[in-house]
């Protein structure tokens, strides 16, 4: 076989040399003439490689890119020659695929899978540690130094991820504005606010969506929904629910969790993929919705609830009523309300501790009037 061109690259430079090859004498070799200082270069037609996806089809015209395996008496892979050699010429490669069976192969080293099972492992307990134990303890550090100002604007848009997971086309479209129905909520976020010296302007929203739910994002933001108003025995009991909220709030638990359920989403985002952080958003709604707080949490939100209520001069009545009605357990519906309602701690416990304060309690009045309570379950009309 005749010479044909090529371009050669020794792989210290970028330099691209014109370069002529060919098979050597005893067709065992690709010969390679013309490189400065080097004469002429055999490389050995059983250890060329065609880079992955640098050759054209059988068929089809195009330039192929070859570099060499290098053999040495190592068991692990045959390092690559950091040179490359590109042919354009169509019958030496259709002869190269025709003489070296490995051209097309990508070598891989005696137990790679070995290796990458255990290397999947190792990473799969490393997002797990993540998840699981540096996150939360770095979301509870950072939680302490975000100052209030940028908590509130955290919070605002983490209502607003979270009206997008309830399906809101716009920001804004499922709040409940009715003026009679705001003025009590109003009324009754003062009741039990006025005097406890609390260290969030609170902001309180009614979405109107049927989900028995209510919770607290980050920064003094609290949302109730359509179907807790709906279902509340009482305002006493509905007011329960937002002192609890407040409570949590107050503890900081919705930054804490809030900064876990980010972190979590954007780990989970790179791990598969999503560079936007679209995934990441709706994850975090997803999990503010869903928010599971520790018993711990729960148990100081209700303590901190029972005492708005008791300086407030409202009943833990309905407080008790309310939790009595709540599924007791993990058998709760997952659909009524979050699980810290139904099983942080068991609510038959919380009715009791609510029924035991109610009996000690003096000179309550109810949070709202009757038309009140009855203007504020008419929000969302």
């Amino acid at each position: 076989m005749l010479p044909v061109s090529a371009r050669y690259y020794d792989g210290l430079s970028a330099t691209r040399q014109s370069v002529r090859v060919m098979l050597s004498e005893d067709g065992r070799a690709l010969t390679i003439l013309g490189v400065p200082d080097a004469g002429a270069i055999d490389w050995p037609l059983e250890h060329l490689r065609a880079l992955w996806g640098q050759g054209p089809k059988p068929g089809q015209t195009g330039q192929m890119t070859l570099t060499l395996h290098q053999p040495d008496n190592r068991t692990d892979a045959m390092p690559l020659d950091p040179a490359r050699l590109v042919v354009r010429d169509t019958a030496l490669i259709a002869t190269l695929r025709n003489r070296c069976p490995r051209l097309m192969r990508r070598d891989r080293r005696p137990g790679m899978w070995g290796r990458m099972v255990r290397r999947g492992v190792v990473a799969a307990a490393a997002v797990i540690v993540m998840l699981f134990f540096i996150l939360p303890r770095m979301a509870d550090t950072l939680a302490g130094f975000i100052p209030v100002e940028r908590e509130v604007a955290f919070g605002r848009a983490v209502v607003g991820q979270i009206e997008a997971a309830l399906g809101a086309a716009d920001l804004g479209a499922l709040d409940c504005k009715a003026p009679a129905g705001r003025a009590a909520l109003d009324a009754m976020t003062g009741r039990l606010s006025d005097g406890a010296g609390l260290q969030y302007e609170l902001e309180m929203k009614v979405l109107d969506h049927g989900m028995v739910n209510a919770f607290a994002a980050p920064g003094g933001q609290i949302v109730i929904m359509r179907g807790l108003l709906d279902d509340a025995v009482s305002a006493d009991a509905a007011a329960a629910v937002l002192a609890h909220e407040i409570g949590h709030v107050e503890a900081r638990d919705a930054t804490r969790h809030a900064l876990r359920a980010a972190g979590s989403a954007g780990l989970l985002s790179m791990v598969m993929g999503d560079v936007t952080g679209g995934a990441a958003a709706a994850f975090l709604g997803e999990l503010i919705l869903q928010a599971s707080y520790t018993r711990e949490a729960e148990a100081t939100a209700d303590r901190f609830a029972l005492g708005l209520l008791n300086d407030a001069g409202v009943s833990s009545a309905g407080m008790a009523k309310f939790f009595a009605s709540l599924p007791d357990g993990e058998d709760s519906d997952a659909h009524a309300l979050p699980s810290y309602f139904s099983s942080h701690p068991a609510s038959k416990a919380r009715a009791e501790r609510a029924e035991t304060n109610a009996a000690i309690q003096t000179n309550t009045r109810p949070v709202i009037s009757e038309a009140e309570w009855q203007a504020l379950q008419d929000i969302c009309d």
